[in-house]
């Protein structure tokens, strides 16, 4: 396939992914940016010969420099470095998948280059989802989503108007569970997640329905839907990715195998569709399909975005922040499961209400989102 595309955080679960997907559909790989593993990427540049490498630990960027310069590569160094490759690189499609607000600037510059957008990075929703809206309008380039739910919604559009979209999520580890069996849960409790394997934060956040909070604004942003038309339903087996409703009662849904590469597959060659590294869906395995309301009362993350929304400004971006710095805790022992989505909740509920003019807005309340974290657990939690 003729394409060339940019992978920022090419080092993560989704940028390894994709990185399998250039290679079976032979999409040359003109930059790459990752964090701190510098090991990971010098086989990258070594493999795909990339015009720019981006690592954002300055510390470690001496050790690519001997195969940087063997494969012609240029080597972009410092926190902004994805940023930085987004707007420089040349290619057809910037896949952003660095993890957290940080993928916020990155969005932007990739719009703003004037390519088209393959978007792995919710948070540049979640937290400054007025300004990629602005910025896409302003630009006129195309944004995919490849989140599974938002590719499968993606999918399942065809122009006519929507009752509600149904997005699907799987319960996490503890489903069933209620909040007095949850305090004790441990990381690695948490991180048990029934189908996909993903990065830590996701995964606790999944645990939490803290992600399907996120999925939900990003949907928003994404359909151009109210939060009141969106559904969240939990289906275990992870067959249905999501289903769209019509105004006429008939309902769309996109199924598969639970398999990332999918969904970054089409947002490289949709409308087309090409055989794909994802295993062929077996019907006859698992014999049911089953789906139910979430526990809110037990996981009330969720409930939480739909306020966070409603609240609008920063408020999105406030429980963004509070959320990794609570679950990073979380993962060092210092708070307990239960106490996430209590301090997530404090800290999203009593910020002073305000709005965002720029990505430094945004980050700023990020920033004080953490400390307030930072310092609940100290004085509130010990």
């Amino acid at each position: 396939m003729k394409k060339e595309i940019i992978v920022l955080g090419s080092t993560g679960s989704i940028g390894t992914q994709t990185l399998d997907v250039c290679r079976h559909l032979g999409i040359k790989v003109t930059a790459i940016a990752g964090g701190r593993n510098a090991a990971l990427l010098e086989k990258q540049i070594s493999e795909f010969r990339p015009q720019y490498c981006g690592i954002a630990d300055a510390n470690e960027a001496e050790k690519l420099e001997i195969t940087a310069k063997k494969a012609g590569t240029k080597l972009i160094v410092g926190t902004d470095s994805a940023e930085k490759i987004a707007g420089i690189a040349e290619g057809d499609m910037v896949l952003n998948s660095v993890s957290g607000v940080a993928g916020l600037k990155p969005t932007l510059a990739a719009i703003e280059s004037g390519r088209d957008l393959a978007l792995a990075n919710k948070e540049s929703l979640v937290t400054g989802g007025k300004l990629v809206s602005e910025a896409l309008e302003r630009k006129g380039v195309r944004m995919i989503p490849v989140d599974s739910e938002h590719s499968a919604i993606y999918q399942c559009l065809n122009g006519n108007k929507i009752r509600r979209i149904l997005l699907t999520c799987t319960g996490g580890p503890f489903f069933g569970k209620k909040r007095e069996e949850l305090a004790g849960s441990t990381p690695s409790d948490a991180l048990a997640h029934p189908t996909w394997n993903m990065g830590s934060r996701i995964t606790i956040d999944s645990a939490t329905l803290m992600n399907k909070g996120f999925e939900v604004i990003e949907a928003v942003r994404l359909f151009g839907v109210s939060p009141s038309e969106i559904e969240v339903l939990v289906h275990r087996e992870s067959v249905v990715h999501s289903m769209v409703e019509y105004d006429d009662g008939a309902v769309i849904a996109q199924l598969g195998s639970p398999d990332m590469r999918l969904c970054i597959q089409y947002a490289f060659t949709c409308p087309d569709r090409f055989s794909s590294l994802s295993k062929p869906l077996d019907f006859t395995s698992p014999k049911n399909l089953s789906f139910c309301h979430p526990d809110t009362e037990s996981f009330p993350l969720l409930s939480l975005a739909y306020k966070a929304y409603g609240i609008g400004g920063v408020a999105p971006a406030v429980m963004n922040g509070a959320d990794e710095e609570a679950v990073g805790l979380f993962m060092k022992g210092k708070i307990s499961f239960t106490d996430i989505s209590d301090v997530v909740s404090d800290v999203t509920l009593g910020f002073e209400k305000k709005d965002y003019h720029s990505a430094d807005d945004v980050l700023a309340a990020d920033r004080e989102a953490r400390r307030l974290v930072r310092e609940k657990a100290e004085k509130d939690l010990r």
